[in-house]
């Protein structure tokens, strides 16, 4: 259904990646991204296509003009045909960010009950195929590059475990280390540490310390506890009891008085992608439950907190996080219309509606930009119609 016309937009996107200053024709720069005019509403809902050759001219989103979209893996034409039953719901992603081809290989989990999968899709020939899958993968939700060239994805379930993959040689190592907790968001420091979180009702943020630069088998995991009642100001990164934390990261936060709150689920640092070089120490965390977004300024041992995007009309149950080359943070939510929303970097939390998804069945999920913040990845996950086809899409400047 789509595979010439795939081919040459896969082709205008890897061109996109690769652009430098020296290459101006495709008039597609860092600043341009978000330049753009708000839409002013959520979509209208639609049903997507009832026919496979539908998704060909299908536009799940409604978007700012001059941006286009294009569907550059399906669950019907890729997804399937590479992992079968386990190859449903695409959740989140994230590009090989360093190395000889960075920018081409576009890598998902997939939030099956059992038998996930972690896909890939080479931006330059429009194939898509399997990098694991096993039976005993429960919900894979959390995906991220390494600074050593490897990927490490996440479970999102009670005891959930991170697993880190070599692409090279597809060698799979559980890590046990970072801890045992339902995961979501993935991001590393600067420094190799790993941020992360525990979707729960009380869910704490977490940052592990290896005990070796690049090895993830064995180190410090610690719980961010905010000194004030009110959950924001001073923090303190908080050492966990390393052998409880491999049983129940949770059971060890709560033990130290981490702070909680209500299903935080992405988190975002401006190291992904090298997007926002200068907002680097700056972690955001989307907390579902709380219609919240946090601003966390990292400072070593300590931090501090910020409720950064709180309660706004028409902002419902923020989900994932992107953030693009000026510090704008793009949020979306998991609901149906989703919305994606731009905080724009200096706005004093003031937010404004980007795209928004028009299959109500689905929401959008695992935003993320590539380097240069040319393009935005998302995924449909829990698409409606007869179909029940999830989608990835590129979204760019025309």
């Amino acid at each position: 259904m789509k595979h010439v016309t795939s081919l040459a937009v896969l082709a205008v996107l890897v061109a996109a990646c690769d652009q430098t200053p020296s290459q101006p024709a495709l008039a597609i720069t860092a600043s341009t991204f978000s330049k753009f005019d708000a839409i002013p509403a959520s979509a209208q809902c639609v049903a997507p296509p009832a026919t496979a050759a539908g998704f060909a001219s299908y536009q799940p989103f409604v978007v700012p003009a001059g941006y286009s979209q294009h569907i550059i893996a399906s669950q019907l034409d890729d997804f399937g045909p590479v992992a079968g039953a386990g190859a449903d719901l695409p959740d989140m992603n994230t590009l090989n960010e360093t190395g000889p081809a960075a920018g081409k290989l576009l890598y998902r989990t997939h939030e099956v009950g059992s038998n996930g999968a972690v896909t890939v899709t080479d931006l330059r020939t429009g194939v898509t195929s399997l990098v694991t899958q096993s039976p005993t993968y429960n919900r894979l939700d959390g995906i991220a590059w390494t600074p050593w060239r490897t990927v490490v994805f996440a479970e999102e379930t009670g005891g959930g475990l991170v697993f880190e993959v070599d692409p090279a040689s597809g060698v799979v190592a559980p890590r046990p280390a970072v801890g045992l907790r339902s995961h979501e968001g993935l991001r590393f420091d600067t420094r190799g540490n790993l941020y992360g979180i525990s979707e729960t009702a009380t869910g704490a943020i977490f940052k592990f310390v290896p005990d070796r630069n690049g090895d993830l088998s064995s180190g410090q995991l610690y719980a961010l506890k905010v000194l004030d009642a009110s959950r924001t100001g001073e923090a303190v990164w908080v050492p966990l009891d390393r052998a409880l934390s491999q049983i129940n990261s949770d059971q060890a936060a709560a033990a130290v008085g981490a702070s909680g709150w209500g299903r935080p689920e992405d988190v975002e640092i401006g190291t992904s992608t090298g997007n926002n070089a200068g907002g680097q120490q700056v972690m955001y965390v989307a907390v579902t439950s709380e219609n919240l977004v946090l601003k966390i300024d990292l400072k070593g041992d300590e931090a501090f907190v910020t409720n950064y995007v709180q309660n706004l009309s028409g902002f419902e149950n923020p989900d994932n996080l992107a953030l693009d080359a000026q510090g704008n943070l793009y949020i979306a939510e998991d609901n149906g219309p989703g919305d994606i929303w731009v905080a724009r970097a200096g706005a004093g939390g003031a937010i404004e509606r980007f795209a928004s998804l028009s299959d109500c069945s689905a929401e959008p999920t695992g935003i993320y930009f590539d380097k240069g913040a040319h393009i935005l990845y998302v995924n449909v996950q829990h698409a409606g119609g007869p179909l029940s086809n999830d989608l990835a899409v590129a979204i760019s400047p025309r």
